[in-house]
């Protein structure tokens, strides 16, 4: 996840400042996980307070979020030159699993816009820091 300005997924929607979610989904990947991962980039304090420290999370500051589909995350780049994405969950899998991890945030509190599931996209961000944060 990327701290972000702002934000905009084509196809897709639009953010002001908060977090660009990158969201690469493996088998075996899990409802529980999903919603775990929402808490976490929910709470996770990663954006400056009064004192410069990362003290805030996404809720304290009233973020949004942009949650973007990503499978290419999943990657294992170990041989050859070109990336194999066998780890990564079927579209079957994936797609309601994106679609909680999105609800879990929205149940915190958060405002959350997406991607489209599986659309070749165009993701635009200003980066803010820039502050890059890998969850698992």
């Amino acid at each position: 996840m990327q701290r972000v300005v702002r934000a905009r997924s084509t196809p897709g929607g639009s953010i002001g400042a908060g977090l660009v979610t990158l969201l690469g989904i493996a088998e075996g990947d899990t409802e529980a996980d999903a919603d775990r991962l929402a808490a976490k980039v929910a709470r996770l304090r990663i954006f400056e307070g009064h004192d410069g420290k990362f003290d805030r999370s996404l809720l304290d500051v009233g973020g949004a979020a942009l949650v973007v589909s990503q499978f290419t995350l999943i990657a294992d780049t170990a041989k050859g030159n070109r990336p194999s994405f066998s780890r990564a969950a079927r579209p079957e899998v994936a797609e309601p699993l994106y679609e909680r991890f999105a609800a879990a945030l929205r149940d915190l509190g958060v405002p959350v816009e997406t991607g489209v599931f599986g659309a070749r996209m165009q993701v635009e961000l200003l980066n803010d820091g820039p502050v890059t944060i890998v969850l698992e």
